[in-house]
């Protein structure tokens, strides 16, 4: 599971960019390997099994070879007594067969039916191709597969026995040869090819690998980039040490990240500048209005009132403008220090505390690093949001704990919560939620965003998730003290 905003959500395993590559590489791979191994049976006629057997290859027609020369030569009262001493020397089976399969000599078991089978396909056309110019010693070696209970290896080699006074083929025999041993004259060393696979392997991940390493890691670092320019961090500065797309990506984001920075803070000075040029006259406007109730009328005075509440209304949105303004500004030099949490959430109860019943759990040893106004200023405004929205529905809790290097501050509430697809939103600037929009709520939607800008200049962060059955929920989590405050009472 991992966790985001919204509380736990199922992990979605992908695969990186470099696993992808390499992926890609070992494949590349392998089917070099298939066209290499469709090669050897197009061209030179062998069936992979054939392939794996050609170390074995020469010894095999070298024996029988000797053999079928000895068998021309000898009686063929002594054939089985020659092919079992050749047998014994190779530990291997032997027979000789006719052309149907049948055994003439040596190990008389009858052929498996799958060999036999194989043997009887590959026979026929191989006395049609080499019939018109065989000779004594023309020899090929056939594998015949492998046969298991017990597990042997089977292959075959022409052996032509005896002459002809009239130049028509000899009579066409056959050694059949089988063996499961790593003695035998079968075995094969495998030992070359897997060296010669891992040297391959060896070589191909040393070519790739300072590539591909090279390209992850560029793209991690544009990705970390970007993610610190959502979180408005526009002065994050990527390496311009590619000279390939890449590097045209990087200087991209760059001049991206300085377009955006300007941007915002050409909105953060119109903003704050037009709201300090507001308040004169909204002070002159409520003096003007405290002249005019005296002197007016009844029917008056009702008008008269309902001026002022819209004056009112103005009066919160410019202060909340001043506060937003000055929290992102004090952003660039925060007075970080070594606070005690307890000290800060007393006050802020004190303060907000007159509407709705606050109840708190905040150990008096827990003490963080940050700004004591943005502090203070941060978990006022959690605090006053859910006294606005859902004083009503049950106590507000605060709770502070510790968490690694970190402490966690959670305020809770029984209230409504928000829809799950504004959650992320409820922290910009000037949003409110639709069912927020009547005058009665109060506020212009700076409330959130004021925390998040004073928070975050505090090296923190902050999130909020909607409870279960009901209630809201917004923990800020900000770095722990380096030095221990002195324990004061907690709260």
């Amino acid at each position: 599971m991992i966790y985001s905003k919204g509380g736990p959500r199922t992990m979605k395993l992908r695969p990186s960019l470099l696993t992808k590559v390499l992926l890609v590489a070992f494949a590349n791979l392998l089917l070099l390997a298939v066209a290499f191994f469709v090669l050897i049976r197009l061209e030179f006629r062998l069936d992979f099994e054939s392939f794996l057997m050609a170390p074995a290859h020469d010894r095999i027609l070298a024996a029988s070879r000797l053999l079928a020369l000895q068998l021309a030569e000898s009686d063929p009262q002594r054939w089985d007594a020659l092919i079992a001493g050749y047998a014994q020397a190779n530990r291997v089976e032997l027979r000789m067969v006719d052309a149907r399969g049948a055994v003439l000599a040596g190990d008389r078991r009858p052929l498996p039916d799958a060999v036999k089978e194989r043997f009887l396909a590959w026979h026929e056309p191989l006395i049609e191709r080499r019939a018109p110019r065989h000779r004594h010693d023309d020899y090929e070696l056939v594998f015949l597969g492998t046969t298991s209970s017990p597990s042997r290896q089977w292959v075959a080699v022409p052996a032509p026995i005896g002459h002809s006074n009239d130049g028509t083929p000899p009579s066409r025999t056959w050694i059949v040869l089988a063996s499961s041993g790593e003695d035998s004259l079968f075995y094969a060393d495998a030992r070359p090819w897997f060296a010669i696979g891992a040297i391959v392997i060896l070589v191909s991940v040393a070519c790739w690998w300072p590539f591909v390493r090279g390209l992850n890691r560029a793209i991690s670092r544009m990705n970390a980039a970007t993610a610190q320019i959502a979180q408005g961090r526009f002065g994050t500065e990527l390496p311009a040490d590619r000279r390939d797309e890449l590097g045209d990506l990087s200087a991209s984001i760059h001049r991206m990240a300085a377009h955006l920075e300007r941007l915002v803070n050409g909105q953060k000075r119109f903003l704050r500048d037009a709201a300090h040029e507001l308040r004169s006259p909204l002070g002159r406007i409520q003096v003007a209005l405290g002249l005019l109730e005296r002197t007016a009328s009844a029917a008056q005075r009702g008008v008269l009132a309902d001026l002022r509440e819209d004056v009112e209304n103005m009066n919160v949105l410019v202060d909340d403008v001043l506060s937003y303004s000055r929290a992102t500004r004090q952003a660039v030099e925060p007075k970080i220090a070594d606070i005690e949490l307890a000290g800060v959430v007393r006050r802020v109860v004190e303060r907000e505390g007159a509407a709705s019943p606050i109840e708190t759990s905040v150990p008096a040893t827990l003490s963080v690093r940050a700004d004591p106004d943005l502090l203070f200023r941060a978990l006022s405004n959690v605090v006053r949001n859910a006294v606005r929205y859902a004083g009503t529905a049950g106590p507000i809790r605060i709770d502070a704990k510790e968490d690694g290097d970190a402490i966690t501050i959670s305020v809770r509430d029984e209230g409504p919560g928000v829809p799950e697809s504004e959650r992320d939103a409820i922290f910009e600037p000037f949003y409110r939620l639709e069912s927020a929009r009547e005058r009665a709520t109060g506020g212009i939607g700076l409330g959130l965003a004021i925390v998040k800008s004073c928070v975050e200049a505090c090296q923190g962060s902050v999130a909020c998730s909607n409870r279960r059955p009901t209630g809201f929920e917004v923990t800020m989590r900000l770095p722990a003290a380096r030095v221990a405050q002195p324990q004061q009472p907690g709260v």
